[in-house]
């Protein structure tokens, strides 16, 4: 059953682009959230898990190029493209500086890159229904993906707690330029699968996968990351934690996130329906580290 009904319920589309950025970690702490090892490192996972999954993305998206038979979709898709690559490589640059800090996220990282490049990578099959079967899979779970991301993207740009607790503000810049864009783009991942397919049940299927699999990764990172950190008699990662980092406003609030699970799976479901594409755009006119990229260009 087609899901081709959903419509956009902004008029608000502008061209997507990769914008540069250039970040300076010498000066970030360990636990960039002042005495708050949990947070810190429940958003650190993000490092982890982000470069793999966004290499993925741009893996099958340039698969799917051929299929998209209009030509705004293909342009937003291309942007994407562009943005994805350049969010994977600013989440690589911070590895080196945790591994300095006495954190070697290598054992997790190689069990992302399995996850992502041989459990959901490309499978030798026959051409025709099974090859596009495969990819019409991933173009979904992608979408499903993207739903998060984009719920993560606008839940830090309004989290303020963390700028009142004395985050980094490197790290924050990060977080916020990459949840800017992720804000900016919700649209074309779900609008790519809809062209392509649209499959009510499809859509259904690849969340409850993707939502598994981001809930046992994520918390899986979390632990691996508190049972690694140098610093003595952190604590251990659990969800009581994260329930309460929610209410204090360090973390997503469980109750928000359980919230968008609905929202997604209705059949009346439209990207345009979260966030804020000014609060977006207005945020990646404003970040230090564009406007550092910029400036380098500039006087190069």
């Amino acid at each position: 059953m087609s899901n081709k009904q959903a419509r956009p319920v902004q008029a608000e589309r502008i061209p997507l682009k990769a914008r540069k950025v250039s970040f300076a970690w010498e000066d970030t702490p360990l636990h960039w959230v002042p005495g708050d090892p949990f947070t810190t490192h429940t958003i650190n996972v993000l490092h982890l898990l982000l470069p793999a999954g966004e290499r993925w993305f741009v893996h099958v998206y340039k698969q799917a190029l051929p299929l998209i038979k209009d030509d705004q979709l293909r342009e937003d898709v291309i942007g994407f493209i562009g943005q994805e690559a350049m969010h994977s490589q600013a989440h690589d640059e911070v590895l080196p500086h945790l591994r300095e800090q006495g954190l070697d996220p290598t054992p997790y990282t190689a069990q992302v890159d399995w996850f992502f490049e041989k459990l959901l990578g490309d499978r030798t099959l026959p051409p025709g229904r099974a090859r596009r079967w495969w990819l019409l899979e991933r173009i979904a779970l992608i979408a499903a993906i993207e739903h998060y991301t984009a719920f993560l993207g606008d839940w830090v740009l309004n989290a303020a707690e963390l700028d009142r607790r004395g985050a980094d503000p490197t790290m924050l810049d990060l977080l916020r330029w990459h949840g800017a864009e992720e804000v900016e783009h919700r649209s074309v991942a779900f609008d790519l699968f809809v062209h392509v397919d649209g499959d009510y049940r499809r859509r259904v299927r690849t969340w409850a996968l993707a939502f598994g699999a981001l809930m046992f990764l994520w918390q899986r990172g979390a632990r691996f990351f508190m049972e690694h950190d140098p610093t003595p008699a952190v604590g251990k990662a659990s969800f009581r934690e994260f329930y309460r980092g929610g209410r204090r406003g360090t973390l997503p609030a469980t109750g928000a996130l359980l919230k968008s699970v609905p929202r997604y799976l209705s059949r009346a479901y439209h990207p345009s329906q979260e966030g804020s594409t000014a609060q977006a755009v207005a945020y990646l006119a404003s970040s230090p580290a564009a406007l550092a990229a910029e400036k380098a260009e500039h006087d190069a």
